[in-house]
């Protein structure tokens, strides 16, 4: 999650530029190379650049006919250059591999990419002895190739990542590590699949957690499944706000509401999710924070079931307000789809549906990983291991 600017592939050259004892950009000079290494604007501005080169290769990936556009150095214009090591080289002529094999599999489930644009910014640098941690943004747009013809014309995420760089003996850095730092959110689709986490229980904070009763799993075969369109006007909700909402403050987080984003017992997921439910209709049922049986939110409280994946869900059935879908391509707009990363049977993250394709192709809106208009076809590519829930609201 290709790049029309004509920019440097670093990833198949990096290995040989290694071998070749291309120079690196120093961060202390030859006399004192046992200082503690020194990150200048310079050197800040060159890991930027590198950071960008690799997640747009990521990106090039994906798009027809992308790779073979690349013709620029990434060291071109600067006196010397911040490099991948040889084993982060080697790692990510992998990460390519295995996401032209994911490109693959999205052609067959009918998505390609005509285009694609990263852009990424620096956020922070944190020196330590010889190590820099980098922390960056990331900002993707694919632009979609006509296969259907009733395709959106875009979809875009943006994604954090921390990487790491090592200064070698002579004070030279080099790429050694990068990481995505969404928490309990599904991998971009320019992000290379990473292990599955570690099983942990559902959690019941609340009062009623003898009555949770578990969602049952949508099938996420396409073919062969009936539609179950709704009826988008003169129902109970306007599903069409729901939609507007989440493509609204998908980016641009609405002050009146918390944002949860980064924190360590979980994304803003759930929370964004509700806050559209809300703007559709959605009434608070008040009470104390911990009943599942109520649901409310704004920017100085929020019930467990308003910013919880799971304690949404318990909420959502106990309350009727949703019923299950067989199979989450029955999805349409403002239906609502949750996934289990590892099969544990505690919930990890909430989507809506905010676009649907003539062809019945959802397209999900959600944030952690901020994500306008991805397809369900795109989200199944990348984790086809989770296990899925939908709901129709």
């Amino acid at each position: 999650m290709g790049r029309t600017r004509g920019r440097a592939s670093m990833l198949i050259a990096a290995a040989a530029s290694v071998a070749a004892g291309v120079s690196l950009l120093p961060v202390a000079s030859a006399s004192a190379a046992t200082a503690a290494p020194v990150v200048d604007q310079q050197t800040r501005a060159t890991f930027q650049r590198l950071a960008d080169a690799v997640l747009t290769d990521r990106t090039d990936a994906l798009v027809d006919g992308a790779r073979g556009a690349r013709k620029k150095s990434l060291s071109s214009g600067f006196s010397g250059a911040v490099k991948l090591s040889a084993a982060m080289a080697g790692s990510e002529k992998h990460v390519l591999s295995s996401l032209e094999q994911r490109k693959a599999r999205l052609a067959a489930l009918g998505e390609k990419y005509s285009k694609g644009n990263t852009v990424v910014t620096l956020d922070n640098t944190r020196v330590q002895g010889g190590k820099a941690e980098v922390k960056v943004t990331e900002t993707t747009t694919l632009t979609y190739k006509k296969v259907s013809g009733d395709e959106p014309a875009t979809t875009g995420f943006q994604a954090h990542h921390a990487l790491t760089f090592t200064a070698d003996k002579r004070g030279d850095w080099q790429l050694t590590g990068i990481r995505n730092t969404d928490a309990d959110a599904p991998e971009a689709v320019n992000q290379p699949a990473q292990p599955a986490p570690a099983a942990k229980p559902a959690k019941a904070r609340g009062t009623r957690a003898g009555d949770t009763p578990d969602a049952p799993r949508s099938n996420t075969n396409r073919w062969g499944i009936p539609a179950n369109n709704k009826n988008l006007n003169g129902a109970a909700y306007d599903y069409r706000a729901m939609a507007a909402y989440a493509e609204t403050y998908w980016a641009n987080y609405n002050t009146n509401y918390p944002n949860f984003n980064g924190h360590a017992d979980g994304g803003d997921c759930t929370n964004f999710v509700s806050q559209s439910l809300k703007a559709g209709g959605w009434k608070h049922a008040p009470g104390r924070v911990d009943d599942y049986d109520k649901w409310f939110g704004n920017n100085e409280i929020q019930s467990h079931s308003f910013i919880g994946v799971n304690e949404w869900s318990w909420f959502a059935q106990n309350s009727k307000r949703t019923t299950p879908l067989a199979s989450v391509y029955q999805m349409d707009v403002g239906d609502v789809l949750q996934m289990d990363f590892d099969r544990d049977g505690a919930k990890d993250h909430t989507m809506i549906v905010s676009f649907r394709g003539g062809d019945g192709m959802p397209y999900m809106t959600y944030h952690s990983v901020n994500t306008w208009r991805r397809s369900l076809a795109s989200i199944i590519a990348s984790d086809w291991n989770a296990y899925y829930y939908a709901y129709r609201t």
